[in-house]
């Protein structure tokens, strides 16, 4: 378990690179402008070489997948997969229907295929594993979230107590706490950003954001114009000059299993 030296540490994590063109051109440009260290794509969606390529010469950036159950259609044949749908083939996007009628089999069998697409696309091993809508904060998606992240040795995002002691039961890192959500309003102001900041626990956090660049496929999301807001945040110059003061490290998952 990481946090019991003196420091501090931050791993900002952008999530849903892939949702859209502008969503994974916001995050690079977190990256390039700004303190993101790290962002989790989501693999089922159209467009996924094409953003890929928005990060190719960014070799700092950490790059997770965003294991996903909630958007879009599945990698899987929809046969294999048929609790997972709804009638339009997609999957079904209320988090707490999908876990009632989902089998655990199919879950798995899933969120493997896209392991495999991330594997292919990106040439290596994801540096971690979430979920969108952090669906591995409940059964049965916490359990097979674990067992990828076993296979993997690569850190899951502990999002309850419960994964987190499970992380550290399999011998995998993980940070000591993770901060952030999304609201009607943005949630990543720089007044936030600035009290945590200020107000960071020792050891290892990781700040889950969700900065992008609006674009008209965005509105398919409740969250879309706020991630302009979020992006403008992540990138103040007094943001990052309080980081330095306050003398915080900026970290990726990488960085954990290393």
């Amino acid at each position: 378990m990481v946090g019991t030296s003196a420091f501090r540490a931050l791993i900002v994590n952008a999530d849903d690179f892939n949702l859209t063109a502008g969503v994974s051109r916001g995050i690079a440009e977190a990256h390039r402008a700004g303190i993101v260290t790290s962002a989790t794509a989501m693999v089922n969606l159209p467009g996924l070489r094409e953003n890929l390529g928005l990060i190719q010469d960014l070799p700092l950036l950490g790059l997770g997948l965003h294991l996903n159950l909630t958007f879009g259609p599945p990698i899987s044949p929809a046969e294999k997969v048929r609790s997972l749908l709804g009638p339009d083939g997609r999957f079904v996007r209320d988090p707490a229907q999908q876990l009632e009628s989902a089998d655990p089999e199919e879950i798995a069998r899933e969120w493997d295929a896209q392991l495999e697409v991330f594997l292919t696309a990106v040439g290596r091993p994801p540096t971690h594993l979430d979920t969108h809508h952090d669906l591995h904060a409940h059964l049965p998606a916490s359990e097979i979230a674990l067992d990828l992240a076993q296979r993997l040795r690569v850190p899951l995002r502990p999002v309850t107590p419960a994964v987190r002691a499970a992380m550290a039961a399999a011998g995998l890192p993980s940070p000591d706490r993770v901060i952030g959500e999304t609201a009607a309003d943005p949630y990543w102001t720089v007044t936030r950003l600035l009290q945590c900041l200020d107000q960071l626990a020792e050891g290892v956090t990781e700040l889950c954001c969700h900065p992008g660049r609006f674009d008209d496929m965005l509105l398919v999301s409740r969250y879309n114009r706020q991630r302009e807001a979020e992006l403008q945040a992540l990138m103040n110059p007094t943001v990052q000059q309080r980081l330095r003061q306050r003398e915080i490290a900026l970290l990726t998952y990488a960085d954990l299993t290393r």
